[in-house]
């Protein structure tokens, strides 16, 4: 929760860096990383009170994919111009350590509710 409340900042900060000092052309993609990137903390946060082991697999889940597509829209934003080779660089190590711990979380819930189920 801490990794990805701190990367929800990062990415609020970077989308305001963009807007005052980038083109503005790209303001669709700035939204979109800003949705995506704090859409992670969002469903990770969920996933605490979960109604079920499947629920919290299911929120995870959803963690993951918006993690994704974060580091896919980081990538573009690099490719257009609007990241440097460092600040991509910078973002995509961060959420690359967010997918793997979401991905070990993951790996963990499923083998444990395997477990109960037997």
């Amino acid at each position: 929760m801490i990794k990805s409340q701190a990367f929800s900042v990062r990415i609020t900060n970077m989308v305001e860096f963009l807007l005052r000092n980038r083109s503005q052309n790209m303001r669709p993609l700035y939204n979109q990383v800003l949705r995506s990137g704090t859409s992670i903390m969002a469903n990770i946060s969920e996933s605490q009170f979960a109604q079920s082991g499947a629920d919290f697999i299911t929120k995870l889940h959803i963690a993951l994919k918006e993690a994704n597509e974060t580091q896919n829209w980081i990538t573009l934003l690099h490719e257009q111009k609007c990241l440097t080779q460092k600040e991509c660089e910078s973002m995509t190590k961060d959420c690359n350590e967010i997918i793997a711990m979401l991905v070990s979380s993951l790996n963990t819930s499923k083998r444990n509710q395997q477990q109960v189920v037997k």
